[in-house]
């Protein structure tokens, strides 16, 4: 498997529609444009089930259902990317602190979720092959530390937990071998390269060796075959970088899976946003990257910083033990602060029964500044090579 160079890029469609511009060497151009030209070749998509209240309130952070994502997805196609389809498997955010079961499903007990994980995620692959969509890769749930669909579902319920996830894999490998045999209409012609569909399996907190062993030694005694581990790594949650190269070096010899950082990002200035967002006080939540969290990371977050951080990060993820570090995805490198778009509506924080505020809690972390010029980051990615 050839190195990926990966970004999510699942606020796309929204981003255009607020306005956000980018440039590369002050010149405008499209950001896929500018994507490919800096060797990027996977782009990652997230697929939330329903992200609309009952009312029709739009949940907003990209407002990422399957017919949004799937604009976003033939879109990234057509400029010749390959797509990781990342199936959330609820309405809204799930992370290791949420896994809200999608409003349809929430009377449902373990069977009835079982057979609606296979379901949806048989509907998601039809949909998407039928529409050319390049799937290069399929993410079951997204950030599953604690388990998906809460309560059934959550840590230390490994039985439900492996229950629904083989659900996902089943599917994925169903739609697989339509594929294989002809039988879905409209496949992209580049998949025709793809034997097989690599299913990933995705944590997050990418320096708790501790937390992957637990819980892949318990799936894996339950699970389906999957071909690749995803990690979550952000250096102000979850660690040094030491700990995420010593986790990958012994996940990668105890499961003898590939191993891609799904999820990376990092800061290049602490310099507020508010005039961007022109949201007040009371209406923003500020970037994720608070002060105190800022401190105890290894690089300063600086333009440089950025850049040293990553160049440190992609020597060590290309060098894990038996070569089994196989790429990275940057997450929402192009989220700049626009206004209009953020992590979250007064219906979705109903939803997700969070206090707020909104706003966007990224910009600062993005690999363009916040009047949308590419940061040299970009050219760190475009000249590495693993």
């Amino acid at each position: 498997m050839k190195f990926v160079k990966g970004m999510d890029l699942s606020t796309l469609a929204e981003l255009e529609k607020c306005g956000a511009k980018y440039y590369d060497n002050g010149e405008e151009k499209d950001i896929l444009e500018i994507m490919k030209s800096y060797d990027v070749d996977t782009i990652r998509i997230r697929v939330w089930n329903d992200p609309w209240s009952e009312t029709g309130e739009s949940y907003g952070a990209g407002e990422n259902d399957p017919k949004t994502s799937l604009e976003i997805a033939k879109k990234v196609t057509k400029a010749g990317f390959g797509v990781l389809l990342n199936l959330h498997y609820s309405d809204f955010w799930a992370d290791p602190g949420k896994q809200f079961k999608p409003k349809a499903w929430e009377s449902y007990g373990v069977k009835e979720l079982e057979q609606a994980v296979y379901d949806f995620t048989l509907e998601m692959m039809h949909l998407y092959l039928e529409n050319g969509v390049n799937i290069t890769m399929v993410q079951v749930g997204n950030e599953l530390s604690n388990g998906l669909l809460w309560p059934e579902g959550k840590v230390p319920n490994y039985d439900n937990i492996a229950t629904f996830v083989n659900a996902g894999i089943r599917a994925v490998r169903k739609a697989d071998e339509e594929r294989l045999a002809g039988s879905i209409k409209g496949v992209c012609p580049q998949m025709k390269e793809l034997s097989k569909i690599p299913v990933m399996i995705h944590l997050d907190n990418g320096g708790n060796n501790a937390l992957y062993r637990e819980w892949f030694d318990n799936f894996t005694k339950r699970g389906e075959d999957f071909e690749l581990i995803g990690l979550s790594y952000y250096p102000f949650w979850h660690g040094s970088l030491q700990m995420l190269n010593d986790n990958m070096n012994d996940i990668a010899k105890r499961y003898g899976k590939d191993l891609i950082v799904a999820e990376v990002s990092m800061g290049y200035t602490m310099e507020d946003y508010k005039d961007y967002e022109k949201l007040s006080d009371e209406e923003r939540k500020g970037y994720a990257t608070k002060p105190a969290l800022v401190e105890k990371i290894e690089y300063p977050m600086t333009i440089q910083g950025q850049y040293d951080f990553m160049e440190d990060f992609l020597k060590r993820i290309s060098h894990i033990d038996g070569g089994k570090g196989k790429g990275f995805f940057y997450w929402e490198p192009a989220w700049i602060p626009v206004p209009g778009s953020g992590w979250a509506t007064p219906a979705s924080l109903k939803y997700i029964q969070d206090p707020g505020p909104c706003g966007n809690e990224w910009a600062n972390q993005a690999l363009f500044d916040y009047k949308g010029n590419a940061l040299p980051t970009l050219k760190l990615i475009r000249d590495f090579e693993a």
